[in-house]
């Protein structure tokens, strides 16, 4: 009786639902109906009549100065729209779609959505975390041969962890192998190099490869391992290209007569993918900056869905480089999304487009005197952004840290994501005025506890879910650094020292905190003062007491 019942109710919704489908047929003829029933009170001819006869006694000066006007109009629209952009890195148009219409669109609204899904806010943070804090490939990792190599000719030492060297096998044969392999005899060598240790064994097994045939994959570990510079790299690149394609284009004729064809094309697309990001990066580093741009955006138009790369990050590099920044706004704006993994190239890049409009002219003194200007204000919450999904970039931008070589895997949120984004992006800080002054008095505002993802305090209210164990990762795919920067207590004395500086004239004069964001990233008025000097705190503690804020609050910590 039950199944009957609930057989029933499926029946009725599904011809409920496609009822509405239709309806809108419906309403179209009623309203055609309604419109015949009316014309004699609503006088639809006569008003007609009216009409043409307005128009037929329009003159041409009048279609003239119609057309002046429009072009009038969308010449100060397309002004104002470029000065918004220069001043702000944001399109005013696009902002007030995003923020106003889409919501009376049919839009999604955020409020609504969170309050709907509560009850599954723990699983997706959790879920958004397992995705951030995971090991992945670094998209701008260096060519073993023609890069990595020549730090070990100089200095002796292999500039790769072993844990490091061990993921990258794995994602060659990942990559570069499938199960069918073994029915062709360049290949099956090929599979097994990808497992050989010892380098020179991968090497012999690539040109054994190619004694068979032209074969892909091996001009593609000749070329990461053998090459001794990028020119050379850039040769063996483009004769893999050469047969990667036609292997390519015959496997995608074939994918569809079976789950063996169908690897095999799959085998043969990353093969495809790898080379030709592999040739922009190599005319990216031997100074063809804009072909390199455009190998990659024809790459990302050719295969979208292969995000597995980010190619994505690699053209931001690149644009930087050619400081063609509104095509940097324009990649952010497509791939800037909570539905991707978020990287701090992304989110540190998204804090330099906002520090560049106006870090030629901040000045700490004049910004505690006259307060932020929305600009700024947007600046620094995109820093304090980037700084809480990875504070350790910013000891590195800023010099406090010695840089290495870059490894071939980061940790999303670590020191070695840090490590290899200020190896690539420094040079871009430095070229915008004043970016590094910026992201440096506004990163020594922050309390390094409350930002540092690798502590319980984080998570309490910030955008990205707390991370726990990651510094065993960061110790795999890195070297270790003799720490000289200052200790954890020090650090935090001297941020309360300049922040009770740079405040103590507002604080007796009882002026209101306009720039309070300057150092708090917080929505209500909220100060935390890490101090362990007695004096320091009983002035502090006397001049709130004579502001009576109920919302502050103090941490002593001796």
């Amino acid at each position: 009786m039950a199944e009957a019942a609930t057989g029933f109710l499926e029946q009725l919704k599904s011809c409920i639902v496609w009822s509405w489908t239709y309806l809108w047929t419906v309403w179209f003829f009623i309203v055609l109906f309604l419109v015949y029933i009316l014309r004699v009170p609503l006088k639809i001819n006569d008003n007609l009549s009216t009409v043409s006869m307005f128009l037929n006694t329009l003159t041409p000066k009048f279609y003239v100065a119609l057309t002046g006007t429009s072009s009038l109009i969308s010449g100060l629209i397309l002004i104002f729209e470029w000065w918004y952009f220069r001043k702000y890195g944001t399109s005013f148009i696009e902002q007030v779609s995003v923020s106003h219409l889409r919501p009376l669109l049919g839009g999604v609204d955020n409020n609504s959505s969170n309050n709907s899904n509560s009850s599954n806010g723990d699983s997706d943070s959790n879920r958004q975390s397992v995705s951030e804090c995971k090991v992945w490939r670094n998209p701008l990792n260096l060519f073993r041969g023609a890069e990595y190599n020549r730090y070990t000719w100089v200095t002796g030492r292999e500039p790769l962890t072993y844990y490091d060297m061990n993921l990258s096998a794995q994602d060659h044969q990942t990559f570069f192998t499938c199960d069918s392999d073994h029915l062709r005899p360049a290949d099956a060598i090929m599979q097994k190099a990808w497992r050989e240790r010892n380098p020179q064994a991968r090497i012999s097994a690539a040109h054994e490869a190619l004694e068979i045939n032209e074969c892909a994959t091996a001009y593609i570990l000749l070329a990461e391992e053998e090459a001794t510079t990028i020119a050379e790299a850039e040769k063996l690149f483009k004769q893999a290209l050469k047969a990667g394609d036609g292997c390519y284009r015959r496997s995608q004729q074939l994918q569809h007569h079976g789950s063996q064809y169908e690897a095999q094309h799959r085998r043969d697309t990353n093969v495809l993918v790898y080379i030709k990001r592999r040739l922009a990066m190599c005319a990216r580093r031997l100074g063809r900056t804009r072909e390199a741009v455009k190998m990659m955006r024809d790459l990302m138009k050719e295969f979208p869905l292969l995000s597995m790369f980010n190619i994505h990050e690699n053209l931001l590099e690149a644009l930087l480089e050619l400081q063609a920044y509104a095509d940097v706004q324009a990649v952010l704006a497509k791939y800037d999304d909570i539905s991707l993994p978020k990287s701090a190239t992304i989110c540190y890049t998204a804090a330099l487009l906002k520090a560049r409009a106006v870090s030629d002219k901040f000045s700490p003194e004049a910004a505690s005197r006259r307060g932020l200007s929305t600009a700024e204000m947007n600046a620094v919450e995109a820093i304090h952004r980037a700084v809480e999904f990875n504070p350790h970039v910013p000891k590195y931008l800023l010099e406090m840290k010695s840089l290495i070589l870059p490894p071939e895997h980061i940790l999303k949120r670590g020191d070695s994501e840090a490590i290899a984004y200020a190896f690539f992006h420094l040079a871009h800080w430095k070229r915008v005025e004043g970016a590094l002054n910026l992201l440096h008095c506004t990163w020594e505002g922050i309390p390094q506890h409350f930002v540092c993802p690798l502590k319980l305090c984080h998570g309490e209210s910030g955008e990205h879910p707390p991370i726990q164990s990651v510094a065993p990762a960061n110790t795999d795919l890195r070297e270790a650094l003799s720490s000289t920067h200052l200790t954890r207590r020090c650090h935090h004395l001297l941020c309360a020292n300049s922040l009770w500086t740079a405040r103590k004239h507002d604080f007796e004069k009882g002026k209101p905190f306009r720039d309070f964001k300057m150092f708090m990233d917080y929505s209500i008025l909220k100060a935390v003062f890490v101090v362990q000097n007695s004096l320091m705190f009983s002035s502090i503690l006397f001049c709130l007491q004579k502001r009576r804020k109920s919302k502050i609050k103090l941490l002593c910590i001796t």
